[in-house]
Protein backbone atom coordinates (compact mmCIF):
# COMPACT_ATOMS: atom_id res chain seq x y z
CA UNK A 1 0.00 0.00 0.00
CA UNK A 2 1.33 3.35 -1.13
CA UNK A 3 1.47 5.05 2.25
CA UNK A 4 1.30 8.56 1.39
CA UNK A 5 -1.81 7.76 -0.67
CA UNK A 6 -3.13 5.71 2.22
CA UNK A 7 -2.46 8.96 4.60
CA UNK A 8 -4.36 10.94 1.76
CA UNK A 9 -7.28 8.61 2.00
CA UNK A 10 -7.66 9.10 5.62
CA UNK A 11 -7.22 12.37 5.53
CA UNK A 12 -10.31 12.68 3.10
CA UNK A 13 -12.39 10.34 5.73
CA UNK A 14 -11.74 12.48 8.58
CA UNK A 15 -12.19 15.97 7.09
CA UNK A 16 -15.90 14.25 5.79
CA UNK A 17 -16.25 13.79 9.10
CA UNK A 18 -15.92 16.39 10.58
CA UNK A 19 -16.72 19.06 8.16
CA UNK A 20 -20.44 17.23 7.23
CA UNK A 21 -23.07 16.43 9.62
CA UNK A 22 -25.13 13.70 7.49
CA UNK A 23 -23.86 10.66 5.12
CA UNK A 24 -25.17 12.24 2.44
CA UNK A 25 -23.04 15.80 3.30
CA UNK A 26 -20.27 13.83 3.80
CA UNK A 27 -20.66 11.96 0.45
CA UNK A 28 -21.14 15.19 -1.02
CA UNK A 29 -18.28 16.22 0.29
CA UNK A 30 -15.84 13.37 -0.48
CA UNK A 31 -17.34 13.48 -4.39
CA UNK A 32 -16.43 17.14 -4.77
CA UNK A 33 -13.07 16.82 -3.32
CA UNK A 34 -12.16 13.95 -5.23
CA UNK A 35 -13.55 15.22 -8.57
CA UNK A 36 -10.72 18.28 -8.19
CA UNK A 37 -8.01 15.53 -7.80
CA UNK A 38 -6.54 13.63 -10.97
CA UNK A 39 -8.32 10.89 -12.22
CA UNK A 40 -5.05 8.45 -11.00
CA UNK A 41 -5.92 10.26 -7.02
CA UNK A 42 -9.04 8.79 -7.23
CA UNK A 43 -8.35 5.37 -8.86
CA UNK A 44 -6.36 5.50 -5.68
CA UNK A 45 -9.05 6.44 -3.34
CA UNK A 46 -11.19 3.69 -4.43
CA UNK A 47 -8.01 1.09 -3.86
CA UNK A 48 -7.44 2.44 -0.83
CA UNK A 49 -11.13 2.32 0.31
CA UNK A 50 -11.07 -1.52 -0.77
CA UNK A 51 -8.41 -2.40 1.34
CA UNK A 52 -9.44 -0.78 4.44
CA UNK A 53 -12.81 -2.39 3.88
CA UNK A 54 -11.66 -5.95 3.15
CA UNK A 55 -9.47 -6.08 6.60
CA UNK A 56 -12.75 -5.20 8.98
CA UNK A 57 -14.83 -7.99 6.36
CA UNK A 58 -14.16 -10.37 9.13
CA UNK A 59 -16.97 -12.68 10.46
CA UNK A 60 -16.23 -11.03 13.92
CA UNK A 61 -17.43 -8.06 12.48
CA UNK A 62 -20.35 -9.67 10.97
CA UNK A 63 -21.02 -10.55 14.11
CA UNK A 64 -21.01 -7.29 15.34
CA UNK A 65 -23.30 -6.51 12.40
CA UNK A 66 -25.89 -8.97 13.23
CA UNK A 67 -26.28 -8.04 16.85
CA UNK A 68 -27.04 -4.51 15.86
CA UNK A 69 -29.69 -5.73 13.27
CA UNK A 70 -31.17 -7.83 15.91
CA UNK A 71 -30.08 -11.06 14.10
CA UNK A 72 -31.11 -10.45 10.64
CA UNK A 73 -28.00 -9.22 8.57
CA UNK A 74 -28.04 -9.59 4.88
CA UNK A 75 -25.46 -9.89 3.18
CA UNK A 76 -25.77 -6.62 1.70
CA UNK A 77 -26.33 -4.89 4.90
CA UNK A 78 -22.96 -6.28 6.20
CA UNK A 79 -21.57 -5.12 3.12
CA UNK A 80 -22.99 -1.80 3.58
CA UNK A 81 -22.18 -1.72 7.66
CA UNK A 82 -18.29 -2.03 6.68
CA UNK A 83 -18.09 1.06 4.71
CA UNK A 84 -19.51 3.16 7.73
CA UNK A 85 -17.08 1.51 9.99
CA UNK A 86 -14.48 2.60 7.54
CA UNK A 87 -16.45 5.88 8.18
CA UNK A 88 -15.89 6.16 11.57
CA UNK A 89 -12.23 7.72 10.73
CA UNK A 90 -8.92 6.42 11.15
CA UNK A 91 -8.87 6.07 15.41
CA UNK A 92 -12.45 4.66 15.59
CA UNK A 93 -11.87 1.84 12.59
CA UNK A 94 -8.44 0.86 13.94
CA UNK A 95 -10.04 0.47 17.82
CA UNK A 96 -12.88 -1.31 16.33
CA UNK A 97 -10.39 -3.39 14.36
CA UNK A 98 -8.72 -4.55 17.48
CA UNK A 99 -11.80 -4.90 19.52
CA UNK A 100 -14.80 -5.46 17.58
CA UNK A 101 -16.97 -5.17 20.68
CA UNK A 102 -15.33 -1.57 21.24
CA UNK A 103 -17.99 -0.46 18.94
CA UNK A 104 -20.27 -0.02 21.89
CA UNK A 105 -18.19 2.95 22.53
CA UNK A 106 -19.55 5.20 19.84
CA UNK A 107 -22.00 7.84 20.23
CA UNK A 108 -24.18 6.83 16.85
CA UNK A 109 -24.38 3.06 18.20
CA UNK A 110 -25.50 4.53 21.90
CA UNK A 111 -28.36 6.72 20.17
CA UNK A 112 -29.47 3.39 18.94
CA UNK A 113 -30.03 1.29 22.15
CA UNK A 114 -33.32 0.40 23.22
CA UNK A 115 -35.09 1.85 20.66
CA UNK A 116 -36.46 -0.32 18.16
CA UNK A 117 -35.44 -0.61 14.35
CA UNK A 118 -38.54 0.81 12.93
CA UNK A 119 -37.99 4.33 15.07
CA UNK A 120 -34.37 4.34 13.59
CA UNK A 121 -34.25 7.53 10.94
CA UNK A 122 -32.15 6.92 7.63
CA UNK A 123 -29.41 8.25 8.77
CA UNK A 124 -29.12 6.52 11.71
CA UNK A 125 -28.90 3.32 10.61
CA UNK A 126 -25.27 2.26 10.47
CA UNK A 127 -24.26 1.85 6.76
CA UNK A 128 -22.68 3.91 4.30
CA UNK A 129 -23.97 2.74 0.87
CA UNK A 130 -22.84 5.74 -1.09
CA UNK A 131 -19.18 5.66 0.22
CA UNK A 132 -19.29 2.57 -2.48
CA UNK A 133 -19.71 4.99 -4.96
CA UNK A 134 -17.98 7.85 -4.45
CA UNK A 135 -14.87 7.19 -6.43
CA UNK A 136 -17.07 6.59 -9.39
CA UNK A 137 -19.34 9.35 -9.49
CA UNK A 138 -16.52 11.71 -9.20
CA UNK A 139 -14.34 9.63 -11.57
CA UNK A 140 -17.42 9.90 -14.10
CA UNK A 141 -17.77 14.19 -13.01
CA UNK A 142 -13.82 14.37 -13.96
CA UNK A 143 -13.39 12.52 -17.07
CA UNK A 144 -17.29 12.18 -18.31
CA UNK A 145 -16.38 8.49 -18.18
CA UNK A 146 -19.97 6.75 -17.15
CA UNK A 147 -17.72 3.32 -16.62
CA UNK A 148 -14.49 5.14 -16.56
CA UNK A 149 -13.52 4.26 -12.97
CA UNK A 150 -14.13 0.19 -13.48
CA UNK A 151 -12.28 0.52 -16.50
CA UNK A 152 -9.11 2.30 -14.90
CA UNK A 153 -8.88 -0.08 -12.48
CA UNK A 154 -9.30 -3.20 -15.35
CA UNK A 155 -6.26 -1.76 -17.06
CA UNK A 156 -4.31 -1.95 -13.70
CA UNK A 157 -5.45 -5.50 -13.28
CA UNK A 158 -7.77 -4.96 -10.10
CA UNK A 159 -11.11 -6.46 -9.78
CA UNK A 160 -12.38 -5.13 -6.79
CA UNK A 161 -15.29 -7.72 -5.00
CA UNK A 162 -19.07 -6.68 -4.62
CA UNK A 163 -19.93 -8.80 -1.95
CA UNK A 164 -18.67 -9.80 1.53
CA UNK A 165 -15.88 -12.36 1.97
CA UNK A 166 -15.19 -12.71 5.19
CA UNK A 167 -11.66 -14.21 7.19
CA UNK A 168 -10.72 -15.26 10.34
CA UNK A 169 -12.77 -17.47 12.64
CA UNK A 170 -15.75 -18.17 11.51
CA UNK A 171 -18.36 -19.17 14.08
CA UNK A 172 -22.41 -18.59 14.79
CA UNK A 173 -22.81 -15.21 14.94
CA UNK A 174 -26.83 -15.44 15.25
CA UNK A 175 -26.29 -17.84 18.69
CA UNK A 176 -26.82 -15.57 21.54
CA UNK A 177 -24.58 -17.31 24.40
CA UNK A 178 -21.89 -17.25 21.80
CA UNK A 179 -22.64 -13.75 20.98
CA UNK A 180 -22.74 -12.77 24.79
CA UNK A 181 -19.70 -14.54 25.36
CA UNK A 182 -16.95 -12.77 22.36
CA UNK A 183 -19.26 -9.49 22.64
CA UNK A 184 -20.41 -8.61 26.18
CA UNK A 185 -20.97 -5.17 25.72
CA UNK A 186 -23.02 -5.14 22.47
CA UNK A 187 -25.16 -8.32 23.36
CA UNK A 188 -26.02 -6.23 26.43
CA UNK A 189 -26.72 -2.98 24.27
CA UNK A 190 -28.56 -5.08 21.40
CA UNK A 191 -29.69 -8.50 22.68
CA UNK A 192 -30.36 -10.94 20.11
CA UNK A 193 -33.40 -12.95 20.03
CA UNK A 194 -33.91 -16.11 21.57
CA UNK A 195 -34.01 -18.94 19.66
CA UNK A 196 -36.40 -21.85 19.34
CA UNK A 197 -36.01 -24.93 20.82
CA UNK A 198 -37.28 -26.73 18.07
Amino acid sequence: MNEESFEDFWSLIEDSRQRADTRDARTDLLRERLAQRSAQDVVRFQIDLHRVRQRVDTWSMWAVAEQIHGGWCSDDSFWYFQFWVVGLGREGYERVLADPDALADEPELKRLTGRPMSDWEDDEWPDWESLDYVAAEAFEKLTGEEEGLEEALDAEGIALPCNPEPSGEEWDVRDPAEAARRLPRLSSMFPLPERDAG
